[in-house]
């Protein structure tokens, strides 16, 4: 195998499919990339056996022998980054190493059989779409951020991806809070649900940028197969059923608290400077036109922050998580923020004012 290319041209790409590849493997074949290259041009792809990612290059590659590879992954990434801008490379492969060449520097790694590179099996997809790419990566980013990170309750461990008739939906939820995203488009014809695992949703977050293009998704019983006009990511999905998402959310919510969510995202940074770094709890003291964010800390230090806010409703004292308050404010893209609440006890709901296809849910704590 022999081509050439500039640096620039693989750089994402490498550095896209190289996240994949986990730092410590059981299998040593699991820490390089696949490397094949052919008329098509060039495609890199790197596995854990449970996200694979396939990326396919086809512009500013010049093949002069056809092949394939497996090259160590994080070297190869390495290099490739430490090349100045736009330099000039070429890989030649033989037996068992890797030439890399660029001016005057040279580096022979050594490679493995491609024949023993694993692939995740995927089958036929039971339910197929395409999706705008802008909106897909919208559900990724108004709702992954819910994700639990090592729930024993493993299908938390993930988002789920509801395709109806009517809508595609993404819901995540750690068990303490929870955020929703629904598209108006479904995929006309039967729903399924899909909890895909965390680490399959960040690398999509990674991988599709905003651009006009459309995603294609195919979901089968154990596997999502997600395609952009560059990149193909197949994830297996966790096997488990997720909560009833609808439940959580508040159905009589109260009387709103609107106000302006930079200011409210700005007032929450502040008092969460003297919150108590392991519970991170705040008191909300919400009177009519204002809000008054309270926090302290085991070594006696206070803050206390008050705004102007519309709310008419009665006066409330109720304690939040300030990490999770600004993880929504972050999210949101609206200069305004509605957050209802009815009780002391009763689950925050924060929505943007005028846009119903996103809605989060924040449980209360005791301070």
């Amino acid at each position: 195998m022999q081509f050439k290319t500039t640096r620039e041209v693989l750089l994402r790409p490498l550095q896209l499919v190289t996240g994949v590849v986990e730092r410590r493997q059981t299998l040593p074949i699991l820490s390089n990339l696949l490397v094949i290259a052919n008329e098509s041009g060039v495609s890199l792809t790197g596995t854990d056996l449970e996200v694979e990612l396939v990326a396919r290059v086809a512009e500013g590659v010049v093949v002069e022998a056809p092949g394939e590879a497996t090259i160590p992954a994080r070297k190869l990434a390495d290099i490739w980054r430490s090349l100045p801008e736009n330099a000039e490379v070429s890989i030649t492969t033989d037996a068992d190493r890797a030439i890399v060449r660029s001016g005057r520097s040279r580096f022979s790694l050594a490679m493995l059989p491609a024949g023993e590179f694993p692939g995740v099996e995927g089958t036929a997809g039971d339910v197929e779409l395409d999706v705008e790419a802008a909106d897909f990566r919208r559900l990724i980013d108004q709702t992954s951020f819910a994700m639990a990170q090592q729930d024993v309750r493993y299908f938390l461990n993930g988002m789920l991806l509801e395709i109806s008739p009517d809508f595609v939906r993404a819901v995540a939820t750690d068990g303490h809070r929870l955020a929703m995203c629904t598209l108006n488009k479904g995929s006309g014809g039967s729903g399924i649900q899909a909890i895909v695992p965390r680490k399959g949703v960040l690398e999509l977050g990674r991988m599709i940028s905003e651009d006009n293009g459309k995603v294609s998704l195919s979901i089968s019983r154990n596997h999502i197969r997600v395609s952009n006009s560059e990149y193909t990511l197949t994830s297996k999905l966790v096997d488990g059923k997720f909560p009833d998402y609808e439940k959580v959310i508040p159905r009589d919510a109260g009387e709103p608290l609107s106000g302006d969510r930079v200011a409210l995202k700005d007032a929450f940074s502040r008092a969460a400077i003297l919150s108590n770094e392991k519970y991170r709890g705040v008191r909300l003291l919400l009177a009519h036109d204002q809000l008054t964010i309270q926090a302290n800390n085991p070594e006696q230090d206070e803050a206390e922050v008050v705004l102007t806010v519309e709310y008419s409703g009665p006066e409330i004292e109720i304690g939040f998580n300030v990490g999770y308050l600004q993880d929504v404010l972050s999210v949101l893209g609206s200069d305004t923020v509605k957050i209802s609440v009815s009780d002391a006890n009763s689950s925050a709901l924060i929505e943007a004012p005028g846009s119903e296809d996103s809605i989060f849910v924040v449980m209360p704590m005791r301070l």
